[in-house]
Formats: C-alpha cells, sequence, structure tokens
C-alpha cells in the first residue's frame, strides 16, 4: 500500500515546474507559486464533490475525475475567464492505486483539454470526496457576472438541458454506458469555458447552471435587482430526454434539475445574433428562453416554486 506522498508522486504530480503554464515552483515545497499575466483579473472558484451526494461513489473512478474538475471551470467559464491553474484534494476510504490511476486519467485528461495546470493539493484518509479550486485570468473590461442583467434583455441558454437530470435518472435505472448521451452529460459534463470567453463582449451578465434552470435564474435576477419571464416551450431538451422521461417531465428537468452546467446569459436584444454566430463557430447552440424584466420574480415557469439542488434539502444521488 502506498503512501500519499507515493500516490501524488505516481498519479497526481502537477506540471513540471519552468513549462509554459505560468508555474514557477510546484510540489514539493509548502506552496505553489504562480506567475498571473500582467494586467489580468485572477478569477478564483472552489468546488467540493462528495460521493453518494455530487456523484455516485460507485460510478468510473476517471468520470469522477473528470467531473470533480469540470464543475469548477464552469464556474471560470461563466465569468468569460480563461483557466491557468488548480489545486486538487482528494480524500480516498484505501490507497487503491488501480482507482486512483483511473481517476488521475480522468482528472489530467481534462486539464490537457481545458489548458490548466494542476499546481499542487493534498491526499488524505476518509470518506471519499474531491475538491477543487481552479484559478482562471480574464481582462478586468470584460468580465461577465451576474449583477449586470438590465430590463428588456434576452435570456438564452448554451446547449440542451435537462441532461444532467436525466442521466441521475438513467443511473437509478441501472445504465451504466457512458455511450448513453445523457449518462455522459451528468457524469461527464463538459465546462463552456470557450463560450464564456466569446460572449464577454455581448453579454451583460451570466451564471452557470448547475443548480437548475429555475434556482440559477433566481441567483442572477437577485444580484441583478430584476425578474424575468421564462418561456418553457423555447427550452432546448437534451438528446434522448424526452424518450428517457416523457414530455411533462423532461420539460420539468429542463427547468429544475440541476447538473447541467451550461450557461445563461443576458444580453441585449441586438446582440443576440452575433452571439450566436459566434457559439455557432464553436459548434454550440444558443438560444433565447426569456426576457429580463423589472417585476420581481420568474414569471412563465411550469414548475411550482423554484425547484433545484440545495444542499441539506436536496435529493441525493
Amino acid at each position: 500500500m502506498h503512501s500519499e506522498f507515493e500516490l501524488i508522486a505516481r498519479y497526481l504530480a502537477p506540471a513540471p515546474a519552468g513549462d509554459d503554464r505560468g508555474v514557477a515552483l510546484g510540489v514539493g515545497d509548502d506552496c505553489a507559486l504562480l506567475a498571473p499575466t500582467t494586467g489580468q483579473r485572477l478569477a478564483v472558484s472552489v468546488d467540493t464533490s462528495v460521493a453518494d451526494v455530487h456523484f455516485p461513489a460507485e460510478a468510473p473512478p476517471s468520470a469522477i475525475g473528470h467531473r470533480a474538475l469540470a464543475v469548477s471551470l464552469s464556474d471560470l467559464a461563466a465569468m468569460g475567464a480563461r483557466p491557468r491553474w488548480c489545486l486538487m484534494s482528494l480524500t480516498l476510504p484505501e490507497a487503491d492505486d488501480a482507482w486512483v490511476a483511473a481517476f488521475a486519467q480522468g482528472f489530467h485528461g481534462l486539464c490537457a483539454k481545458s489548458g490548466v495546470a494542476l499546481a499542487g493539493g493534498d491526499v488524505t484518509r476518509g470518506e471519499l470526496a474531491v475538491g477543487v479550486t481552479v484559478m482562471g485570468e480574464v481582462a478586468p473590461e470584460r468580465v461577465l457576472t451576474r449583477g449586470g442583467a438590465r430590463p428588456g434583455d434576452v435570456l438564452a441558454v448554451t446547449g440542451a438541458l435537462g441532461g444532467g437530470a436525466g442521466g441521475l435518472a438513467r443511473w437509478r435505472a441501472g445504465a451504466r454506458d457512458l455511450a448513453d448521451p445523457l449518462l455522459r452529460r451528468y457524469l461527464l459534463p463538459w465546462p463552456r469555458l470557450e463560450a464564456g470567453q466569446a460572449l464577454c463582449e455581448l453579454a451583460g451578465a451570466a451564471i452557470d447552471l448547475s443548480d437548475g434552470l429555475l434556482a440559477d435564474l433566481g441567483h442572477l435576477c437577485a444580484a441583478s435587482g430584476t425578474g424575468a419571464t421564462l418561456r418553457p416551450e423555447a427550452l432546448p431538451l437534451a438528446e434522448g430526454l424526452v424518450e428517457a422521461l416523457g414530455e411533462s417531465d423532461a420539460r420539468r428537468a429542463a427547468q429544475s434539475g440541476g447538473d447541467d452546467y451550461e450557461l445563461l446569459v443576458a444580453l441585449p436584444p441586438a446582440s443576440l445574433e452575433p452571439a450566436r454566430a459566434r457559439l455557432a463557430a464553436l459548434g454550440l447552440a444558443l438560444t433565447a428562453i426569456g426576457e429580463v424584466t423589472d417585476e420581481p420574480g420568474i414569471a412563465g415557469s411550469t414548475v411550482d416554486g423554484v425547484a433545484g439542488w440545495q444542499h441539506f434539502s436536496g435529493d441525493t444521488p
């Protein structure tokens, strides 16, 4: 059985010092030393993923590794930031080399695809959990926040909705093949980093959809001091969602299901088509789903209340 230091050195070693990813000093000292780009703001976010709360403990370890990083990178996407570095703490019930190797493959794979460098972290013993801190850069004039929506803005979402909730339902029904598009949406979400950066100059506000459309739209409206009107019939539904859940439950999942990790943006009407063109160049759809209003609250939803994931009151995987 390997010690935590051996596991780190063998499977979780960060990028070597002196490479082109801005890690001046990585693993082996008390702190990492990073080199931010002059004139940029540093965007920092942290997420903790707990087994059987955020993901099934029996999920493939490579998917757990990918997912733990993806959900944190999604926060950077919502700010329009370019990812640079991450820190990761891994809590394990036992030192299982095969499990850690597969976990690391998923984590490092997304690091490579998103351009983020693992700069350090920690491994300890306990119930399975992964904590990830991500750091990215964004020019101050390009930052997207939740507080910039204005009455008359169009509300639009990237990609499709309901896939996270649909994938969780498929997992509970016994599906295990990651070729299933809904299961992939749940276990292998993709942070919309390029989309966030492409929308910086066009959108006034943005938020990533982690807790469900209604809940996250509520957060955006609260930060902006506005309300919203939603058009549920316009919501783009994830592939296979209607077939898996039926029309009514699919529409509900798109409104109140969590784990979609798409971006919800508010943008002036004149910016909608340019925004669509930019995302089309990335192979991604942008769908108008409502409007920002003066009146507080969210009108038009077909779901009672503002449903969505909340810790200490939500369901678990």
